[in-house]
């Protein structure tokens, strides 16, 4: 096809696709195609922000490596990380609500057993967490891995201080006993800015939003049988719970970090959280998945 115009170039480039052999493939670049002209139409973009565009998604990929991700971080401020988990992860009533995976999960956190301090040093008020994981009829799911990870005091996680090199701490790999349950130390989380030291960054204060997600710890949760769970529990009360930078805020999964001037686990303030969460089966596994 000769002579291509603003008229006829998205027929024209979709055309080029008429080869793929993968249907899925072929629908989604279809639609991008479609979608990213009619942008481009609609806002008259000029070469001067089209090089700027491109020039901003490469900073975006330059600042990524293996422990920042910082195209998940413009998902998530964007909100098509949660509207993509909203899409994706709907659930029966009465399962825990999913929410954004965040950039700072790492795959090398240490398995530790119940019981552990995984803050293992990191600055906080000391915090004691008590996890059951039942299915949707109330039966514990026993030997579940419960990934958990968490910024300290200081809104910062362990791959965001170089002085810590590859030490991990705020975060580690449990699993259930027989009745559902496991339980470990921490710090109290607190509020923190998403990185503002790059071109999301950059992003955001150009667009007059504030960077800041309330205080949360992380789960990822495992199971035979069950649906991977990766969700939040956040802190409550936090004065970002309405405004979380990342859009990843479920009613269900404010949780109460109740505060002790001391005792019952510590002489010396401290706090606590329990929480239940609940799986349920995997496609074709049933209504839920027998009890181990």
């Amino acid at each position: 096809m000769r002579n291509i115009d603003q008229h006829n170039i998205t027929e024209a480039v979709i055309a080029r696709f008429a080869s793929c052999d993968n249907p899925r493939l072929k629908e989604v670049l279809s639609s991008l195609v479609t979608h990213l002209h009619d942008f481009v139409r609609e806002v008259k973009l000029t070469e001067p922000e089209w090089m700027e565009g491109i020039r901003f998604l490469t900073a975006t990929g330059q600042m990524c490596d293996s422990k920042r991700q910082e195209f998940i971080l413009l998902s998530d401020t964007l909100g098509v990380s949660m509207l993509t988990v909203a899409l994706n992860q709907s659930r029966p009533a009465g399962a825990t609500e999913a929410t954004v995976f965040g950039p700072f999960h790492t795959d090398d956190a240490p398995h530790v057993a119940a019981g552990a301090n995984v803050a293992e040093g990191a600055p906080g008020e000391p915090l004691f967490v008590e996890v059951e994981v039942v299915d949707l009829q109330g039966r514990p799911v026993a030997d579940a891995e419960v990934d958990v990870w968490q910024a300290d005091e200081e809104g910062l996680y362990d791959v965001q201080r170089p002085e810590l090199g590859d030490t991990r701490r705020a975060r580690g790999v449990l699993r259930t006993d027989a009745q559902g349950r496991t339980h470990f130390r921490s710090v109290v989380p607190t509020a923190y800015p998403v990185p503002t030291d790059g071109p999301v960054g950059c992003l955001l204060v150009a667009s007059g939003r504030h960077p800041w997600r309330p205080a949360h710890v992380h789960f990822l949760i495992r199971a035979p049988g069950y649906r991977t769970l990766i969700t939040h529990l956040f802190r409550d009360p936090d004065p970002y719970l309405d405004s979380d930078v990342v859009f990843g805020v479920r009613s269900s999964l404010i949780a109460p970090f109740v505060h002790h001037a001391s005792g019952p686990l510590l002489d010396g303030p401290h706090s606590t959280l329990k929480h239940r969460f609940v799986l349920d089966a995997e496609a074709g596994a049933g209504a839920g998945a027998p009890a181990r």
